[in-house]
């Protein structure tokens, strides 16, 4: 299917003006040169976005039933009922980032997490009512950098090495704090029995992700085109622009 598909606008542009889009292979030094600012930037951000995902939903089934002793269909409850509501919210919080912008989204997550995370894993011990809601407020807490992502982190590379930017960044930190985070866990709870570390590790986290948001240019409303970062102005976004845009899309059409 993706053989017959036509290239986006914001590559076809690239070709028409005679330029080629950079691999993630290809010119890595180059990248790390002249992109090494917002390729920091999303690092800050993905060590969080990562630890707090594979800590809250990889981590939390095995947490919940070594560490608390909950029994797994009460376990499995919790994950399953959490999940949902995060799926269900996924489509209406990302459409509100169009609204208010990326980062005040990830802002008002960072935030939320690094205050409510021990709360909520202390009474996640508590008892089985605890740990749905516990589980609840973090998962939602957890929403607003989950669906932003795919809109936030491209955006933060010209065109021209949008893809190898984002390639590079993403998975060399994915793959080096979101895949150590469970065994992290684990061996210090296991080690120390400090039940609530996966909240402590999660507020380090949300730290990093903070110092890298006074960073972060917001991209709401902004073009991708063109050859540099996008950056958006604030009439750029919000319930005008949405309008404008969806006036503009109309007389398009018809």
């Amino acid at each position: 299917m993706r053989s017959q598909l036509d290239e986006t606008p914001v590559y076809q542009d690239l070709e028409d003006a005679g330029e080629r889009e950079e691999s993630a292979t290809h010119g890595l030094r180059d990248l790390m040169v002249e992109y090494w600012k917002p390729m920091l930037t999303m690092a800050g951000l993905v060590i969080p976005l990562n630890i707090i995902n594979y800590t809250l939903l990889t981590y939390m089934p095995t947490y919940l039933e070594t560490k608390i002793g909950l029994d797994s269909d009460k376990s499995l409850i919790v994950i399953l009922v959490g999940e949902l509501v995060m799926m269900a919210l996924l489509p209406w919080c990302g459409h509100y980032s169009d609204i208010v912008g990326r980062r005040r989204m990830w802002w008002f997550s960072m935030i939320g997490l690094f205050v409510f995370a021990v709360p909520m894993y202390w009474l996640m011990g508590q008892s089985f009512v605890g740990a749905l809601v516990g589980f609840a407020v973090l998962g939602l807490l957890y929403i607003p950098q989950l669906s932003t992502i795919s809109a936030t982190f491209p955006a933060m590379f010209p065109a021209r090495v949008r893809f190898a930017g984002f390639a590079v960044t993403y998975n060399v930190f994915t793959a080096a704090f979101g895949g150590t985070a469970a065994p992290i866990n684990e061996a210090v709870v296991g080690s120390t029995g400090f039940l609530e570390f996966p909240a402590v590790y999660m507020m380090l986290a949300c730290v990093i992700g903070m110092v890298a948001l006074l960073f972060l240019k917001e991209t709401a409303g902004a073009s991708l085109h063109g050859t540099e970062i996008p950056e958006a102005e604030p009439e750029d976004y919000g319930v005008e622009a949405i309008a404008e845009e969806s006036a503009a899309t109309d007389a398009a059409g018809r």
